[in-house]
């Protein structure tokens, strides 16, 4: 299909104190944007100024939530070029998304260029400043006007951009971990593994009581016993016991973070063995406290990795490697940034240029 491109009549321009950008608050002059109908595919796509969506108050993705979404980021390389992070991956898991809540799967390539002509018009938005990246929202929600619970027969494929500031402006800091209990993000045989809006939503409740009591992020149990890790937010996460990196395994729960596949496989070359299993939350306490866990960390697209100093559960607090950033956490922070922005050499394909 031809992507038509529609003029931007007043194009606003990217802020030049590149201090100053905050996560999703600021948006780029142009978005993609792809409908599709049921018997006709998708169809008429375009990038034409970024906007407000038309939908009709009864459009199936406002009472049923059918949507889902990604997460990616280009980033701008100390010779100006543009480096893509692993974009085929986060399209491939779109589309394994949209099979979950029964949406159209796109054409993985489709997309690939469509998101290049859309950066090409857009690279000035890419920001500079090392830690700065421009976030790539690929999003699809279902726009049928009809009160019924099915899968709609219309949707509405788009793109959007938005210029990031560095996640850790201050350098990387450890985070404060709160465990909930009583609340669970997901259940097996639900949509865990789709990144949909629904577990988000799910999710807020317990994140805003974590918010009030000084936390950080919440730490979700499994959905039956309420004592196996899951995730921390918005991140998978690792622990480190003496040369062995533990980490959730993929169980239909937890999201198939592709910053973790990349992590993992970095692990491995650093000679740690990953075991994916079951980890309870007691073991992870008392690992803590004995001094057997020595590290802890999350991983996601956001913050790449995120380090873990404190971590409660119920009525006790434990340390985490003394508080501050472990040494395997940032040397794995500073290789996956360093392939990202150009200052390693890429060994595994990860990296598109624009």
């Amino acid at each position: 299909m031809d992507i038509e491109i529609l003029p931007v009549a007043q194009p606003k321009q990217p802020n030049q104190d590149e201090t100053k950008l905050v996560f999703g608050k600021e948006f780029t002059n142009r978005m993609f944007t792809m409908p599709y109908d049921t018997g006709k595919g998708w169809h008429s796509p375009k990038i034409e100024p970024y906007g407000p969506l038309s939908l009709d108050p009864a459009a199936l993705v406002l009472h049923y939530a059918q949507e889902i979404f990604e997460g990616l980021k280009a980033f701008r390389r100390e010779d100006g070029s543009i480096a893509l992070f692993r974009p085929r991956d986060n399209f491939e898991r779109f589309n394994q998304s949209a099979r979950r809540m029964c949406m159209p799967e796109l054409d993985v390539d489709f997309c690939l260029e469509a998101l290049r002509e859309l950066l090409k018009l857009e690279q000035d938005w890419v920001p500079h400043t090392e830690g700065t990246s421009l976030y790539i929202r690929p999003t699809m929600i279902a726009t049928e006007p009809v009160l019924g619970v099915k899968p709609a027969d219309q949707y509405l494929f788009y793109m959007i951009l938005s210029p990031v500031a560095a996640y850790y402006k201050g350098g990387v800091s450890p985070v404060k971990i709160w465990v909930s209990d009583e609340y669970v993000r997901v259940a097996p045989g639900g949509t865990g593994e789709a990144k949909t809006g629904g577990n988000y939503a799910s999710s807020l409740y317990a994140s805003t009581l974590a918010a009030e009591k000084g936390y950080d992020q919440v730490l979700w149990l499994d959905g039956i016993e309420r004592k196996y890790i899951e995730e921390v937010g918005s991140m998978n996460i690792c622990f480190v016991y003496d040369g062995k990196v533990i980490t959730s395994p993929l169980h239909g729960t937890i999201l198939n973070g592709i910053t973790r596949r990349s992590i993992l496989t970095l692990v491995k070359e650093m000679g740690y063995e990953v075991e994916e299993r079951a980890l309870s939350i007691d073991e992870v306490i008392e690992g803590a406290e004995s001094g057997l866990l020595q590290e802890a960390f999350g991983t996601g697209t956001a913050a790449v990795v995120s380090p873990v100093g404190h971590l409660t559960y119920k009525d006790k607090t434990v340390t985490i490697s003394g508080g501050e950033t472990g040494t395997l956490t940032m040397k794995l922070y500073k290789t996956l940034t360093g392939i990202q922005y150009g200052h390693i050499e890429d060994a595994h394909g990860w990296i598109t240029m624009l």
